[in-house]
């Protein structure tokens, strides 16, 4: 049997299990308690922001931050079109229309053109995409959304170390959500998070997240019986202190981790970035690229599926990129999208995590080489 490369694998170990001990021993296990208020406060402070919310996931996040931008039905926000569609469904949730537009074919963010042209009178925001972890061009978006009287949204599902001109993801646009699902950078397993400079906005999604009242914790040592109202619709969109426990301990643990992909990445480069018929990804200078995901764009010319097959067959996990989302039938749109769409048929994902070693990151480029060499994956 050949050796086993995962695609993604967390790092995790005995830090994060004292860490659930501790919180297993505070006798607060549900959502928004101690723990989760201790992990806001740090990772705030890490992303350069005055509040930052804790939630379930990043789609709920992103529901979040919408519903505290006031997005409502007839609305449209334009969203960058390549990217999982939990962007595109928490504008859905929120009963608005999104309209999606083209992106880069270098680095797949959200083309600042294309955005402005699909601008009309019910526009009422932008959601940028980090994707795969590197930020969008947020200087010429949120001039555009100045000048149109509208917000910019920063969908940093897999951005957590990352930054922009020296500004850290979270700290780009009005509003930020993060994922901490078991492929990020930094995880526990399930989680995500809401930054802004905002704090009104952070602690009116506060409220929307525990049904539309404040949380228990902000009751605890009252010295009377604080009975709360319900009046305004809210979700239960919190984060468990268990996993709140474990994401302090890797937000600890980030700088590490970054650093780890980063080498990854470094002697991916090294070792493929000739290989004929592959291109490997762009990081621009002037941003921090966290690679959430190392991804490859191949030429028209290569059967993608016959790639990733005979890369499983030998051990090497891999899979598709992620979503052209004006494609999917859910959407049932005419706006076409030739970036993301030619993105979508050509993109592979091969391993990368903070766990992969050199000997690991070499036999991956080796069998891509040796694949990549057989004929048959040229035949389309």
């Amino acid at each position: 049997m050949p050796r086993q490369i995962p695609l993604g694998q967390p790092t995790v170990g005995q830090e994060e299990l004292d860490a659930v001990k501790a919180v297993f021993e505070s006798g607060w296990l549900s959502g928004a308690g101690p723990a989760c208020k201790a992990f806001e406060e740090e990772f705030a402070e890490a992303i350069g922001v005055p509040s930052a919310l804790s939630t379930s996931n990043c789609g709920s996040a992103l529901h979040l931050g919408l519903m505290s931008l006031g997005v409502k039905p007839g609305d449209e926000v334009i969203v960058a079109d390549y990217t999982f569609p939990a962007t595109g469904h928490s504008v859905m949730w929120a009963g608005a229309k999104p309209v999606f537009a083209d992106v880069r074919p270098d680095i797949w963010t959200i083309d600042p053109q294309a955005a402005e042209a699909a601008i009309t009178d019910k526009t009422v925001g932008i959601i940028a995409v980090d994707a795969f972890g590197q930020p969008a061009d947020y200087d010429e978006l949120n001039v555009i959304a100045k000048k149109n009287g509208l917000w910019v949204m920063e969908d940093a599902a897999c951005a957590a170390g990352a930054s922009y001109k020296g500004r850290n993801a979270g700290d780009l646009a009005d509003v930020s959500a993060f994922s901490f699902h078991g492929r990020k950078g930094i995880t526990a397993g399930e989680g995500g998070a809401l930054t802004s400079s905002n704090s009104e906005l952070i602690e009116h999604a506060r409220k929307l997240h525990t049904y539309g009242i404040a949380p228990a914790l902000t009751r605890e040592g009252a010295t009377d019986l604080p009975v709360p109202s319900f009046d305004e619709l809210g979700y239960n969109y919190r984060l468990s202190d268990v996993a709140a426990g474990i994401m302090r301990v890797q937000l600890k643990r980030m700088p590490t981790l970054m650093a780890a992909r980063n080498r990854a990445a470094d002697q991916y480069r090294e070792l493929i970035g000739d290989l004929e018929g592959v291109t490997i990804p762009a990081a621009l200078s002037d941003r921090t690229h966290p690679y959430q995901s190392y991804v490859l764009t191949f030429d028209r010319e290569i059967n993608r599926g016959a790639v990733a097959m005979a890369l499983r067959a030998e051990g090497v996990g891999c899979n598709f990129g992620t979503y052209a989302s004006h494609v999917q039938p859910l959407y049932a749109t005419d706006v076409v999208c030739e970036v993301s769409a030619d993105l979508f048929k050509r993109q592979l994902a091969i391993p990368m995590h903070a766990e992969l070693s050199e000997d690991d990151v070499s036999y991956v480029a080796e069998t891509l080489r040796k694949v990549m060499a057989d004929q048959s994956v040229r035949a389309l």
